[in-house]
């Protein structure tokens, strides 16, 4: 009895009633804004494909800004690019622009300030830029002021030498921008001699370094900066492949460093294997098969399969299961996706890739909510995925398995014109569970069956995840109407999301209910929407 009144005091607090008697999450500005910042919507809907930004998706954001809470908005942005939340950094770095660029003095000052911490690196600080850029007509006023030149330096000066010499050699310009143009725009006055000479580099060349440090004494931490800079030129003069792999090695240089021709080298990739995050080793694991780097039996295949099976490397590297099987699904294709590079996977790597899989469920941290994952299992569920070589099945069957075996309440079913509980284990392999879900009668697709099922069963879940091809449903209640009722009769204040993983646009979720989530396709970002969803973040 106390358990039920919880869930109805809990209920209430976090939902408001509506006219036809059922609760809806309340979507406030905050609430909206939150969602921007995550995947650049206020809407209830996350596409993996990129959404123009513009005012029209920023009007929380902006309304916020004019109440006099834009202080709050800045933190908020800075929250989420220090906790990692956005699936995506672009919305981040336009809702700091238009902050920086508002007419309220206290938040204009907070967001210059905030630039350093959220454009981590220089990729964000030009795109920042040129959202500046794209927002100043719009807006009305300047640019390049005294605030603007302060963040800009702030954001050189803020780091060591060596640190500013790294960012700016492996990415010299994006988005229209250069070091070069922010240094000049900015007139920056360096506030070390590790930054002089970096600034010096950038603005005048490396010969002019050369000349200016040529008999001059300087530190062992200078010594070092201006060795480094030496090998990023020396690199691109020279086409001795022994000299290229000694400088990769000796300064750490790394493919962004290389010209092209430098990629068509085994010895060269050899070199960059040994450095190589494991992020960047899962993208190009085909090309260093095709190029022979990667030979059977040889001791780089046997140095890949040894980090792909690390523990405490995928764990540290914040490696999730669905990262593994993109890159076990695409190296087993053996070529890439526009079928100009072929390659005969190797049996060691796809055993560790696979070994990899089950090894990265212990890296997943639980949400500790009760979860309830319906999949759809209709013929159609063998289709391509949205941004993905993998099927939908095998998407949503890789999602259960990481339910079942890091959630310690939840319940997976399967569903089309009917459905049926689908008791995936933690000990069951990803061909099993596709298995289980095959052997569920198929039919049409009615995605409120999940809602009403539960209701019925009395099973008590605070999300359902539906996986389904697209945004089909056949039954006589439309699934956010299941859920209102399953709230109410229920007492929990139960959210939705709905996966319509082959389609690119669809509204099964009310945009004024903040408890419900639609998702078009499913890339990486999708589980970073679906994590922050489910614990309230957005």
């Amino acid at each position: 009895m106390e358990d039920e009144l919880n869930r109805v005091q809990l209920l209430n607090e976090k939902q408001v009633p509506t006219s036809e008697s059922g609760y809806v999450w309340d979507v406030t500005d905050m609430n909206r804004l939150r969602r921007f910042l995550c995947f650049g919507s206020e809407g209830g809907t996350y596409y993996i494909k990129d959404q123009k930004l513009g005012f029209e998706n920023a009007e929380a954001l902006i309304r916020l800004i004019e109440e006099g809470r834009g202080c709050e908005v800045v933190q908020e942005i800075k929250t989420f690019s220090q906790e990692g939340r956005a699936a995506k950094p672009e919305p981040l770095l336009f809702a700091l622009a238009i902050c920086s660029q508002c007419s309220d003095a206290k938040t204009k000052q907070a967001a210059f300030k905030a630039v350093p911490e959220v454009c981590g690196i220089p990729t964000h600080l030009f795109a920042f830029i040129q959202f500046k850029k794209d927002l100043k007509e719009g807006m009305k006023c300047g640019m390049w002021g005294r605030a603007l030149r302060k963040a800009v330096a702030d954001w050189y000066n803020g780091k060591n030498g060596m640190a500013v010499a790294l960012a700016v050699t492996k990415c010299k310009q994006r988005s229209g921008w250069s070091h070069k143009d922010l240094l000049r725009l900015s007139h920056l006055k360096p506030a070390s001699e590790g930054i002089a000479i970096v600034t010096k580099y950038i603005t005048k060349g490396w010969k002019d370094v050369q000349v200016a440090y040529k008999d001059k004494e300087v530190s062992a931490e200078t010594e070092k900066l201006l060795k480094y800079l030496e090998a990023v030129e020396k690199v691109k003069h020279t086409k001795d492949e022994l000299e290229v792999t000694h400088l990769i090695e000796e300064y750490g240089l790394v493919k962004e460093h290389l010209l092209t021709n430098h990629l068509k080298s085994k010895e060269v990739w050899r070199a960059l294997l040994k450095e190589m995050s494991i992020s960047v080793l899962l993208r190009n694991l085909g090309k260093l098969t095709a190029n022979s780097v990667l030979e059977p039996r040889g001791s780089e295949v046997a140095i890949v399969c040894e980090r792909l099976r690390n523990e405490k490397l995928l764990k540290k590297s914040r490696i999730h299961p669905f990262h593994i099987l993109v890159a076990l699904e695409s190296y087993k294709a053996g070529h890439g996706s526009r079928g100009k590079r072929w390659w005969h996977p190797d049996e060691d790597i796809l055993e560790a890739l696979d070994a990899s899989f089950y090894k990265t469920f212990k890296t997943v941290e639980p949400t500790g909510k009760r979860i309830l994952i319906a999949v759809d299992v209709s013929a159609s569920m063998t289709q391509k995925v949205l941004g993905s070589i993998l099927s939908a099945s095998t998407v949503a069957a890789a999602m259960c398995m990481v339910v079942a075996r890091t959630e310690k309440d939840s319940h997976i079913v399967a569903f089309s014109h009917e459905i049926v509980p689908c008791p995936v284990t933690a000990d069951m392999t990803l061909p099993q569970v596709l298995v289980k879900m095959y052997e569920t009668p198929m039919g049409t697709t009615d995605c409120s069956l999940p809602m009403i099922w539960a209701q019925k069963t009395q099973t008590a879940a605070d999300v359902f995840i539906v996986f389904t091809d697209n945004e089909t449903f056949a039954g006589n209640t439309h699934p956010a109407t299941a859920l209102r009722e399953y709230r109410e009769k229920m007492g929990i204040p139960a959210k939705l999301i709905v996966c319509g993983m082959t389609s690119s646009s669809f509204t099964i979720a009310d945009p004024e209910d903040r408890g419900m989530l639609d998702i078009c396709g499913f890339d990486t970002g999708a589980l970073d929407v679906i994590r922050n969803f489910t614990l309230d973040l957005i």
